[in-house]
């Protein structure tokens, strides 16, 4: 089913983006994080249930930090974003925080991973916090599978192979709306498997984009990209 999104006040947007990621420290300017899945900034609003679950994540090292997953919700919120789509599922992690996120502004998640383990776990786990209406799962391979999602999208998350971040890219910028935002993860101590896909946004006048840090555990970064046409 073609699913198309409807007029969005852009300009306000990027205030709220723009004005959320001022206030976040730079990867030159780090903040304190707990690198655990009990981060209370994660959790607070949560119901009990629901809150148990996300707090007592078992991580595994595919999966993203708390603070990262914490950073994909907010921008999921503040956004005000309603389809997006995750390349890299691992366990569902970054999928559950980016799900509560759909969750609140009625819209809708797509995650892809080619390991059929991680799908069903991930699943799984989406029953266990009643967001398997909210969040769809996809098992194949990324560079199959983008180019058939069919509508639009105004939210994209990727973490998946470092070297087809690009390729990745290609395939979903034909559907992103204005106003769209792209999290790219690892851009750090990736940069060079991504050099392609770095150059391409930086060099392009189409996207804003800055590099942050949201969980100081892992000392990596996550590019933050605002597609401005």
């Amino acid at each position: 089913m073609n699913r198309t999104l409807g007029n969005r006040n852009w300009s306000f947007t990027a205030a709220v983006l723009v004005g959320m990621l001022a206030a976040i420290c730079p990867v030159h300017r780090l903040a304190a994080q707990e690198p655990s899945a009990g981060n209370p900034h994660v959790t607070h609003d949560l119901e009990p249930a629901r809150r148990a679950f996300v707090e007592q994540f078992p991580l595994i090292g595919l999966n993203s930090a708390p603070g990262d997953a914490a950073m994909l919700r907010i921008l999921v919120q503040a956004t005000g974003a309603k389809r997006g789509v995750e390349v890299g599922t691992a366990t569902g992690y970054g999928a559950i925080l980016m799900g509560l996120g759909f969750e609140r502004t009625g819209g809708h998640l797509i995650t892809v991973d080619i390991d059929p383990k991680m799908v069903a776990a991930t699943r799984a786990n989406l029953k266990q916090v009643g967001l398997e209406d909210v969040v769809t799962v996809i098992e194949g391979d990324a560079l199959e599978v983008l180019p058939q999602l069919e509508g639009e999208f105004d939210f994209v998350y990727l973490d998946a192979v470092k070297s087809d971040y690009l390729k990745y890219f290609r395939a979903l910028e034909p559907k992103l709306v204005p106003g769209a935002v792209i999290v790219a993860d690892n851009v750090i101590r990736s940069a060079r498997a991504m050099a392609d896909f770095i150059e391409a946004v930086n060099g392009s006048p189409d996207y804003l984009s800055t590099t942050i840090r949201a969980d100081d555990s892992k000392r990596d970064g996550m590019m933050v990209i605002y597609k401005l046409k």
